[in-house]
């Protein structure tokens, strides 16, 4: 009975592994493809900014980020909620980090040259859902405005 028990609710060397790397890259890129998508016209010059930021913030190649691009894309189709990217990393990222990942977030939005309505809500959300205060969304979104 015991032994049943315990392979009903898993044993100790059952624990879930941390997520590598590969892993935080695609969550990341997924909150950006989930941008892109929200005015129902993700263009070009907003993948290739995904694209670039993932070179840059993950350390790899062009082909590297594009295979992460296209992980981040099936799981965004998948997704049901942010929250399935968003706990990852506050699990994996510090405060920093996240703010970094906002400001990369706000390039995306503003790769098209505007901000729609419904793109600066999602940022919101994302932000809450980031544990990040609204100073922090406004700094993010001031400094991806003079990076542009």
């Amino acid at each position: 009975m015991i032994e049943r028990l315990k392979s009903l609710f898993g044993s100790p060397q059952d624990e879930p592994t941390q997520p590598d790397s590969h892993q935080l890259a695609v969550a990341a890129t997924a909150l950006m493809v989930q941008l892109s998508r929200v005015d129902n016209d993700q263009d070009d010059e907003e993948l290739q900014t995904i694209v670039n930021f993932a070179v840059e913030a993950h350390q790899v190649t062009r082909d590297e980020a594009e295979e992460i691009l296209q992980d981040a894309l099936s799981q965004a189709d998948d997704a049901t909620s942010l929250y399935e990217f968003t706990g990852l990393i506050n699990e994996q990222l510090n405060q920093e980090e996240k703010q970094a990942l906002l400001g990369s977030i706000w390039r995306v939005a503003f790769a098209d040259g505007r901000i729609d309505k419904y793109e600066e809500h999602l940022i919101r959300r994302m932000a809450d859902l980031l544990h990040l205060n609204h100073r922090e969304f406004m700094q993010a979104r001031h400094r991806a405005e003079g990076a542009g």
